[in-house]
């Protein structure tokens, strides 16, 4: 795989959510590839798509190859006015999904984003007040966590308990630039908001959420432009550290530079350190092997065991999103938690210090 530009699990096999027809969704503005991990996820779960709008016909035509039950909307206005649809989905410029979403709240429906969900704190203010006034969702897909196998069923074995209290997260985000797979807006600061507010969104969520905490403090963060010259705006570097408003230790990189002689897109990893014991993921890939991908790695006082999980542990969070939309709970993940993974990377990008 070239690019995680398009990364999109096959559905996980299980049952769906709700019947067919109970849960009509929406795909609006096609920008970034993870519309279709986003849909699979949705429609893998029992959603069905119902309608699709970009300005651009021919993502139009792209996706409805691969959901040809959808109905080419004329405008954004026709996929709004539908009273049908429960949620929007979209993956519009980073810029712009902030904007996006307080139309589809103000609309009276829920909105799902692909990450980053905003890239500047105004926006973060908007987001908030739009939600609260509306009561309607500004969900995130945070798809390094959410669909990933490694990624939950790591976090099944920490509220099992398996490596006792967590005390620090190490995440390791590398990624295949792939530039002339990329648009123009990926290239420009102000569209993308920075490699710590783009892919490190993932990271800061994931450290959040392992260490169960509901706040953290960037203690440093540090960007870079190694090797791009071409692209002055890109940030092909970029690490952190956080502390966790219950005393967690967090660190991740990010970076624009898998070589091309590897076999995925980036080795995704994480290390997480627990007070009785330790979990590493290697979520897309075992280096040096043809393994595939899924593989955690747990250590504890009662055992040492490599696990592979492909296709066995599946990605609970779209059928829990999909009934927390239906029953106005919040058990995919909370609104604070997402609004705290957008600010947090947010902040990190605002104060980081360019080392090249």
């Amino acid at each position: 795989m070239q690019s995680g530009m398009y990364y999109s699990p096959e559905p996980a096999a299980g049952k769906p959510a709700v019947a067919k027809g109970e849960f009509p969704i929406a795909a609006v503005a096609l920008d970034h590839g993870h519309i279709y991990g986003m849909c699979e996820g949705l429609t893998g779960a029992g959603a069905n798509v119902k309608w699709v709008w970009d300005p651009d016909p021919k993502k139009r035509g792209d996706f409805l190859k691969k959901f040809p039950d959808a109905q080419e909307a004329r405008s954004e206005d026709e996929v709004l006015a539908d009273p049908g649809v429960k949620l929007v989905a979209g993956a519009a410029v980073t810029s712009e999904r902030c904007a996006l979403g307080l139309r589809v709240m103000r609309a009276g429906k829920d909105y799902f984003t692909d990450k980053a969900p905003l890239t500047t704190l105004e926006q973060l203010d908007a987001a908030k007040e739009t939600a609260a006034a509306t009561g309607k969702k500004y969900a995130v897909y945070f798809s390094e966590r959410l669909h990933v196998e490694t990624a939950v069923f790591a976090g099944q074995l920490i509220e099992q308990g398996a490596i006792g209290r967590v005390i620090s997260v190490m995440g390791l985000g590398p990624h295949r630039l792939s530039p002339q797979s990329r648009p123009d807006w990926f290239f420009v600061k102000e569209k993308y908001g920075g490699i710590l507010c783009d892919i490190g969104s993932h990271q800061i969520e994931q450290i959040l959420f392992y260490t169960g905490a509901k706040d953290a403090s960037v203690t440093y963060s540090r960007i870079a432009n190694y090797s791009h010259p071409e692209y002055p705006e890109l940030d092909d570097f970029g690490d952190a550290s956080l502390v966790t408003d219950n005393g967690a230790a967090g660190y991740f990189r990010v970076d624009w530079f898998t070589p091309d002689g590897l076999q995925m897109w980036g080795d995704g990893r994480s290390v997480i350190l627990g007070t009785e014991g330790f979990i590493e993921q290697r979520k897309y890939m075992n280096l040096g092997t043809n393994d595939g991908p899924g593989h955690l790695f747990l250590a504890n006082g009662r055992e040492e065991t490599h696990y592979n999980v492909h296709k066995k542990v599946g990605y609970p969070y779209f059928g829990q999103l999909i009934l927390d939309c239906l029953n106005r709970t919040e058990n995919a993940m909370t609104q604070e938690h997402a609004f705290k993974a957008a600010e947090l990377c947010v902040r990190a990008q605002l104060q980081a210090v360019t080392i090249a």
